[in-house]
């Protein structure tokens, strides 16, 4: 076996571009962070001032219920797939090192943005912004 190379990681990344990722593509075609004022009035976190661990990003919470219903995947296999796929880790901005949303707390956020009503308004808009670039959207 061969040791690991400082540039591994970038070249395998770009085959990966190479090949067709359609995370990446979706990535270079809709601006995630036009989501960010509706996830934060929907989930509307507390200020940390009673301290606690802070909670995940809501933009990279909802990029995961993306790739989850993109997928058609348990919270479990989405939990996994993050931490073994470059493509996924890519998509969502994450280093080999950081920490990646367990089931549960994937499960709990779905849960906080249903219950808000605001989990269909959310993929509405994404099937949206999807069909306004000339993909044919396939979440529900």
């Amino acid at each position: 076996m061969k040791q690991a190379g400082f540039f591994d990681v970038e070249e395998r990344l770009a085959r990966l571009s190479g090949l067709g990722d359609q995370l990446e593509a979706f990535s270079r075609t809709v601006d995630f962070e036009v989501f960010r004022p509706e996830l934060d009035k929907a989930l509307a976190y507390s200020d940390g001032s009673k301290g606690g661990r802070p909670p995940f990003d809501p933009v990279l919470m909802f990029k995961i219920l993306v790739i989850q219903t993109l997928n058609n995947l348990s919270d479990e296999r989405t939990e996994y797939l993050i931490n073994d796929r470059l493509s996924f880790m890519r998509f969502l901005g994450l280093g080999l090192s950081e920490r990646v949303p367990d089931a549960k707390t994937i499960w709990l956020f779905r849960e906080r943005l249903t219950q808000a009503g605001a989990i269909d308004i959310l993929f509405n808009r994404f099937d949206a912004t999807l069909r306004n670039a000339g993909y044919l959207p396939m979440s529900g």
